[in-house]
């Protein structure tokens, strides 16, 4: 599958927003109730803060905003056409330490699941991040099993486990990687 994977625009927010919004009712609804899930992304994902975090990233070395795209559109011989954006992920300085970046999102579309999208924004985002970091790290709610699995497939190694601000009695997972030497 042909897949492109670029630094996310202005133009990207809507697509961004919604990609959020099918992932997390994917994934939290059963957790968090489908009402709080809508809470968050409608404060999370903003098209305003949206925006503001592209913009934020546009020329730095220490922070990305990158988006995939994937053929999507059946042309009847059995390639495809018609690319939509079908994942995110963001990241920026860990503040307390200078040498780990922080991968504040990383979503993709429930129906594009294991399709590699979200490995091609990671990969992409390691290449790009290990320029100015030594390590990638972010934190995961300890019940999304879709993202605990991904992470660990993918080499993190769990740091420690502890409460989460969403609500009382949730807990997530601190992971860390080593970046590839830049």
């Amino acid at each position: 599958m042909t897949r492109t994977v670029r630094r996310a625009t202005v133009d990207d927010c809507w697509a961004i927003h919604e990609v959020a919004r099918e992932s997390w009712h994917a994934t939290y609804d059963d957790v968090l109730g489908a009402d709080r899930v809508d809470d968050v992304v409608s404060d999370w994902y903003a098209i305003g803060d949206l925006e503001a975090a592209i913009t934020g990233t546009n020329g730095r070395e220490n922070a990305v905003f990158l988006v995939v795209e994937a053929p999507t559109e059946d042309a009847g011989d059995g390639s495809r056409t018609d690319s939509e954006l079908d994942g995110f992920a963001h990241a920026v300085p860990w503040p307390e330490d200078t040498s780990v970046a922080f991968l504040a999102r990383l979503y993709v579309r429930p129906d594009r699941w294991n399709e590699g999208l979200g490995t091609a924004l990671l990969e992409r985002l390691e290449t790009l991040l290990s320029r100015e970091f030594d390590r990638l790290r972010l934190a995961v709610l300890a019940s999304n099993d879709v993202g605990v699995s991904f992470y660990e497939s993918h080499d993190f190694e769990r740091l420690e486990t502890r409460e989460s601000d969403l609500g009382p009695g949730l807990e997530e997972h601190v992971y860390e990687k080593p970046l590839p030497d830049g």
